[in-house]
């Protein structure tokens, strides 16, 4: 079959960003920023962003766009040895597996924003109104919404499907993104949360916290889900690599950085006198248990229906961003399907939608309603879920070891002078420059040597409880 393609670098760079801008980005991170030096954060998030983590998203697209292939067969057309074939495996199993778990957080979107939308704040704000709708008969129906809409988007195709929801959903998602900015700061004490989060405080900045912002720039920006090797095979052969990775980092950023003029000075204008240490660092604590009470609290000033609109507009936003990163993250397995066994993008979606939705119903009943489900296993000192340990297991150790692997892959595997020569392919610039010796070191030494550092210290903290570093 013919290859697909984006139909502009446009079209890739806002398909990337969509897999970059999750409900981390928007949520979880300006509350970590706050807490842990607030612009001092930033600053280094940035310089993680641009230093470490655009190096590894040049390997993964240059590595797409040379091969034309997904993970499995870019690692297998280059490594021609049954081990690389094996990592090419892990860099499919990873992002199928992830697509599980971030499948039922979407659906806990979809059943808040249909709440919203409804004007069922006091539900929303009742503090065993989450415990209450997880567990509730009511979630099927929003999986089987998100589902069908995630089909209609992918079967579709590159162009058809992905591209043209990305071109609508990420100018969009920008928009409300920047409206509701707006709306925030004009509220009562909203000054105070953008004091929180633009002062610097240097003297948070432990090794803990720069870990910490490591790990929120790699995993924000999609990095070693084989996401960006997928999308980068689908790129136009001449498209100016180096540039449309700067962009999406850039984009990844700016997402990063008015998610914080957001959220702190809503929090702030609720409450005043609140101490940043009680606000959750969790994305799911934030969305689903913090926030309704804001929303609810405006009714206030505006109204229960104002109140209601604005939320619905919250939520709105983030299943926007929710979307746009679950779509990218199936889009990996369906293409090593479909490059695999040749079979059309219809059928793989069938197939591995099928099997996703399955386990994405086991994941949704180990919250409580099963409860073997929700005490399957027991390590690091605490008892797991089945979602726990497929979070635990692929997102939080399997990315920094797949991240590790590419860069040992591209650097000493593929060879430099080929990487070279497949950026060069578009950025004439780009051979010889500080850019080009900077990233061909950096892969090729810290930047695996960083990885293999979180690799080794999160497995020694999640699965036996013993943090090695902090």
């Amino acid at each position: 079959m013919k290859r697909e393609q984006f139909s502009s670098s446009l079209g890739f760079i806002l398909a990337a960003a969509g897999s970059a801008v999750g409900i981390g980005n928007l949520v979880a991170f300006p509350v970590m920023a706050s807490k842990n030096g607030g612009a001092a954060f930033l600053v280094m998030y940035a310089f993680f962003v641009f230093f470490i983590c655009l190096p590894v998203m040049l390997a993964e697209m240059s590595l797409g766009r040379h091969t034309r292939q997904n993970p499995l067969g870019a690692y297998t057309e280059i490594g021609q040895n049954r081990a690389w074939r094996t990592v090419g495996w892990l860099s499919v199993i990873t992002p199928f597996m992830i697509g599980v778990f971030y499948l039922v957080i979407t659906v806990w979107i979809a059943g808040y924003l249909g709440k919203a939308v409804f004007g069922q704040l006091d539900q929303l704000a009742d503090p065993a109104g989450f415990g209450n709708f997880i567990t509730s008969n009511e979630l099927f129906g929003y999986l089987a919404f998100v589902v069908v809409l995630t089909f209609l988007i992918l079967q579709g195709g590159v162009k058809k499907g992905i591209e043209k929801a990305t071109t609508v959903l990420m100018p969009t998602l920008f928009v409300m993104l920047i409206a509701l900015v707006i709306y925030v700061l004009t509220l009562e004490n909203a000054m105070l949360g953008v004091k929180f989060f633009l002062i610097p405080d240097f003297t948070k900045l432990t090794g803990e916290v720069l870990n910490g912002a490591l790990a929120q720039a790699f995993f924000s920006l999609s990095l070693a889900m084989g996401i960006l090797i997928t999308y980068g095979s689908y790129i136009q052969k001449h498209d100016n690599i180096v540039s449309a990775g700067k962009t999406v980092a850039g984009l990844s950023l700016m997402v990063a950085c008015c998610s914080g003029l957001l959220i702190l000075p809503a929090v702030f204008s609720f409450n005043p006198e609140i101490e940043i240490s009680e606000l959750s660092t969790s994305s799911i604590g934030m969305i689903f248990m913090f926030l309704p009470k804001i929303f609810l609290a405006l009714q206030t000033d505006i109204g229960y229906f104002g109140a209601s609109f604005v939320a619905a507009f919250f939520f709105l936003l983030v299943f926007f961003a929710a979307m746009t990163s679950l779509v990218s993250i199936i889009e990996v397995p369906v293409a090593s399907v479909m490059d695999g066994k040749g079979i059309s993008r219809r059928k793989a979606l069938y197939i591995l939608g099928s099997v996703m939705v399955a386990l994405g119903i086991v994941s949704a009943l180990s919250f409580g309603r099963v409860d073997w489900l929700s005490n399957m296993l027991h390590y690091g000192g605490a008892d797991k879920s089945f979602f726990d340990l497929i979070y635990d297991m692929f997102y939080e150790t399997i990315l920094p070891l797949n991240g590790l692997l590419l860069c040992l892959f591209v650097i000493y595997r593929w060879k430099k002078q080929n990487f070279d020569a497949e950026i060069s392919d578009g950025n004439q610039r780009f051979a010889g420059s500080f850019l080009q010796k900077y990233v061909n070191f950096s892969l090729g030494t810290f930047i695996p040597l960083i990885l293999a550092i979180i690799f080794i210290n999160t497995v020694s903290t999640i699965y036996f409880g013993k943090n090695l570093l902090f």
